[in-house]
């Protein structure tokens, strides 16, 4: 049983005159192939295999409870698209979706991924996206993980493979009028940041197709889609904090594409074409929670002619919004709670969408006809699995239309409760809860959620990867510390660059006031993180590392300093308004203050489950690698410190949901085993 451990080999790191040394900077192999590096981390699963047999080693157990809520056959929610429906089926013993049709009630097969994933060992397909005649369909293959996506054409009539030659892109299709075409952004091979939008004539050679756009600035990366209106391909091109949109015209073959308003530092801005006017969300001139503004194709580039239709809301986030030919939808959030706003384009009455849980999330669903007559929203809380309703624009009628099934689930079994904890700067930090009716709050184990980066919002969601858990008595909590945008904008700021340690403190004090006030055992505290969520979860034990029983770091960004002052890794410049630019003092001071590998010291530290994949691209495998060895020597305490490295697979994990649900098992079988019953 004795843990695994790396050879040092001193490494000096030097900037601004200081010195940070890296024994293991050695595990780092871009080529992925090191045999002595993959032996290393061959020999840390077999520690973390040897740690579980010698416990109660319940991860069947908790695959199988698992499985046992997945219904026999699911089917997702159908989506227009011209005269036909196209829909996914999935049965509970296969690890992927197939993609059908329909057409006067008649299925057809679109795409069997498990029978494109027979013999892979990581396959994902990104997206499905039919030709206007749909005739093809364009999907996007990652074999993998590393989010680099082939594009493949299919013709639907035949079922051949038209079109295979395009690598390397971001998974996306915009395809032209005619049916023949399509435009799609490139990844650097390097860095993986979207940089090029080419255009693609289905069937010939790579070499004849055509840039339409490149994004010089490294800190920017491009996304692209279809407007709604089906007339514009839109070239988002943004950071953390500035934005610019390019529009090229669909209807004209000819067309080259025009900049809608220029970049300029702190303006993110997004935009909704329709036949009438465009429409733009905007967070110039510190207006943070964003305003909606209109303007005319004769106004482009020119923002201060634009006309405001919805005032800024220092106390409400417009998060996202789409437009009808009479309404427009927003999806807000107001205390930290989401809402959905209907407005008419002409009189500007409103209208809400309200929900009576506590806690609950909702968004815009699929809405991909402008003329469409109908809308369509999710809705999904803590004990209540997702949901698409629809509403009839006009009548304001609502439907049911697809709900996620869950077997031998029963949500009146559970209570969902939220509060709002004051922490040491007297900030109100929203959390919510989701446990077992009639447990003991206080004697109950609890697991703790958060994450608080990139203004990312962890809504409180339906999950059933945490029913073996709630089962068992636990109580799980989300916090929604400072560093997302669940109160607004401001939240945001005040959790990044040289306000980072915010998030690590409202965590903490979160964790402290949820036991003081009777939730949870003080013996049995427990936390998760992924990704930024990860760092936190870094954080966090070396700030206190006695007030927590266990730890789940899942692919964590734990090395920030190393990573953010290294171009080459991928998407470091396009982080630098997120974390700082270490080649800036006194951001790089601040970093390596709170970075979780570089303030490792000699301390009690909890037990910790770190989770990776050697083809991460997010957060590179070597990072956890690192962490592992280190985190271990300095601990002094017996606590377990175990890495579960799969050798395939990215970001998230191995790819298909069955193995899902095993990554899910050796999380829940984790904390189970660390449980207290003293």
């Amino acid at each position: 049983m004795k843990p695994p451990q790396p050879k040092k080999i001193r490494k000096i790191h030097i900037a601004h005159g200081d010195e940070r040394i890296d024994d293991y900077y050695w595990l780092r192999d871009d080529t992925r192939k090191n045999p002595e590096v993959i032996s290393y981390l061959e020999s840390e699963n077999k520690y973390l295999e040897n740690w579980f047999e010698s416990k109660n080693d319940c991860r069947k157990k908790i695959y199988d409870e698992l499985v046992s809520f997945i219904p026999p056959h699911e089917v997702s929610m159908k989506v227009k698209h011209g005269d036909y429906l196209y829909f996914s089926e999935i049965s509970s013993d296969q690890q992927y979706k197939t993609y059908y049709r329909e057409i006067d009630g008649k299925k057809e097969l679109v795409l069997d991924v498990n029978k494109e994933a027979k013999d892979l060992d990581y396959f994902n397909v990104a997206s499905i996206i039919p030709s206007p005649n749909n005739q093809y369909i364009a999907y996007a293959e990652d074999l993998s993980g590393r989010r680099e996506y082939n594009i493949k054409i299919k013709n639907l009539e035949t079922g051949q493979i038209i079109d295979e030659s395009i690598y390397r892109s971001s998974g996306t299709v915009v395809w032209n009028k005619n049916n023949d075409t399509i435009y799609y952004a490139l990844k650097d091979p390097v860095t993986l940041i979207e940089n090029k939008v080419f255009k693609h004539k289905v069937g010939t050679d790579i070499k004849e197709d055509i840039l339409i756009y490149e994004e010089k600035d490294t800190e920017f990366h491009l996304h692209i889609f279809e407007s709604r209106t089906k007339k514009y391909l839109n070239i988002y091109s943004s950071k953390t904090e500035a934005s610019e949109t390019w529009l090229l015209d669909l209807d004209n073959e000819k067309s080259k594409p025009f900049c809608v308003l220029d970049r300029s530092e702190k303006h993110l801005y997004s935009i909704e074409d329709t036949p009438e006017c465009f429409y733009a969300s905007s967070h110039a001139n510190d207006k943070k929670n964003f305003e909606i503004l209109k303007f005319n194709l004769d106004q482009i580039n020119n923002y201060d002619s634009w006309e405001t239709v919805i005032d800024h809301d220092s106390k409400i986030l417009i998060e996202d919004f789409i437009a009808f030919p009479q309404y427009l939808y927003l999806e807000i959030r107001e205390d930290g709670l989401p809402k959905i706003l209907k407005i008419n384009r002409n009189s500007l009455e409103r209208k809400y969408i309200e929900f009576s849980e506590p806690a609950f999330s909702c968004y815009l669903a699929t809405n991909n006809d402008y003329l469409d007559t109908e809308f369509y929203y999710g809705y999904s809380s803590p004990k209540k699995p997702s949901s698409i309703f629809k509403e009839d624009i006009q009548s304001g009628e609502r439907d049911l239309v697809w709900q996620q099934l869950v077997s031998h689930y029963d949500e009146n079994l559970y209570e969902v409760e939220r509060l709002k904890i004051s922490v040491r700067d007297n900030t109100k930090v929203p959390v919510a809860l989701v446990y077992k009716k009639g447990i003991d709050l206080k004697k109950a184990p609890i697991l703790i959620y958060g994450y608080g980066s990139y203004g990312i919002i962890i809504d409180a969601a339906f999950r059933t990867s945490i029913l073996p858990l709630l089962n068992r008595g636990f109580i799980f909590a989300v916090a929604n510390i400072r560093g997302g945008s669940e109160m607004g904008r401001q939240w945001y700021d005040d959790g990044k660059i040289l306000n980072k340690k915010n998030t690590f403190y409202d965590f903490i004090d979160a964790t402290k006031s949820l036991i003081e006030n009777g939730y949870g055992d003080s013996k049995n505290v427990f936390a998760m993180g992924g990704s930024a969520g990860g760092l936190l979860m870094g954080a966090v034990i070396n700030i206190e590392p006695e007030l927590y029983t266990g730890i789940i770091s899942a692919v964590p960004f734990v090395d920030v300093v190393t990573t953010m002052s290294d171009e080459s890794i991928p998407l470091t410049t396009f982080e630098y308004k997120e974390w700082g630019n270490p080649a800036n003092k006194e951001e790089y001071d601040y970093i390596k203050s709170y970075s979780p590998y570089d303030n490792i010291k000699p301390s009690n530290y909890p037990a910790v489950l770190v989770t990776s994949s050697l083809y991460d691209s997010q957060v590179q495998y070597y990072e956890p690698a690192k962490y592992v060895p280190k985190l271990r020597e300095n601990s002094t305490s017996d606590n377990p410190i175990l890495m579960k490295m799969n050798l395939v697979g990215g970001h998230a994990g191995k790819s298909g949901r069955l193995n899902a649900l095993e990554e899910s098992a050796l999380d829940n079988a984790f904390l189970i085993n660390l449980v207290s019953n003293d």
